[in-house]
């Protein structure tokens, strides 16, 4: 019996060909964060990388923002918090972070209008950003005497230390274009491709292998940074090793010798005979 998807409040979550799309639903507040958002998105994003038939997740936004980061009363209430809640409440905020960054299937951010604060970092957590020419974007926290804490390992892994430091100091706002310059998104487009860019990109994702994408999601943490040492070139000798012998290894081999399409690729966009 398939599992009923669980109803969201500030989220809309649909599902359509094999991608699921997560939208921040809170247009009024520029769909910042407060706790209910990061505790809805962290569930969101666990139930479609759990779901065999989830091949893709889009992540956007409703109304004329991305995110605009923390939500004003939510700040109001974290005021009055004592360190073990602050603790407690970030700790939230960090594992939303993880469960996006780590969810083993592809992730595609559609940005438009203000990412600011924590939105930086729900589009650096994503494996590809495709952002509108007119967003915009900032690291605000140093403004309110705060730090970038929970979503500074994944944006300095997107931009680096260098601008990290430039931008985490200044809290400035920067456009698009410098997004795209400092490595923070992939692609920008006019507002109008936006969405014409974002399902450009769904099509090669589809026809790689689902196990392949999940696996090089996985290599990619294991050996980012890492010195190249014999641990390292062992681990990805026994990756490797795994795939080829594994059934979608196999098929896909099979399947690029034979001149045919792998048995994963969906039936639209499968090469004519």
């Amino acid at each position: 019996m398939a599992r009923k998807a669980r109803t969201y409040n500030t989220l809309s979550v649909t599902r359509r060909n094999g991608i699921g799309i997560v939208m921040l639903d809170r247009p009024e507040v520029h769909n910042a964060f407060n706790e209910v958002v990061i505790a809805e998105l962290t569930a969101a994003i666990g139930e479609l990388g759990d779901e065999e038939g989830t091949r893709v997740i889009i992540l956007s936004g409703n109304g004329p923002s991305f995110c605009a980061g923390a939500d004003l009363n939510w700040m109001k209430k974290m005021a009055g918090f004592s360190r073990v809640q602050n603790v407690e409440d970030a700790a939230g905020l960090a594992e939303m972070l993880r469960t996006l960054n780590e969810v083993p299937k592809p992730t595609v951010a559609r940005i438009h209008g203000a990412a600011y604060g924590g939105g930086v970092g729900l589009v650096a957590c994503c494996d590809i950003a495709i952002a509108a020419a007119e967003a915009t974007f900032a690291l605000t926290e140093s403004k309110l005497g705060l730090i970038p804490a929970t979503i500074s390992p994944y944006v300095i892994e997107a931009i680096g230390a260098r601008y990290a430091r430039r931008y985490f100091l200044s809290a400035e706002r920067f456009e698009a274009a410098e997004a795209y310059r400092i490595g923070l998104v992939h692609d920008i487009v006019p507002i109008a491709q936006l969405d014409d860019r974002v399902n450009e990109m769904l099509a090669p994702l589809l026809i790689a292998g689902p196990a392949a994408q999940r696996e090089c999601k996985a290599l990619i943490r294991a050996v980012a940074h890492k010195p190249i040492d014999e641990n390292v070139i062992a681990d990805t000798v026994q990756r490797i090793a795994n795939l080829r012998a594994s059934p979608e290894g196999k098929e896909g081999v099979a399947a690029f010798l034979e001149k045919r399409d792998a048995a994963w690729v969906p039936e639209g966009l499968r090469r004519k005979k």
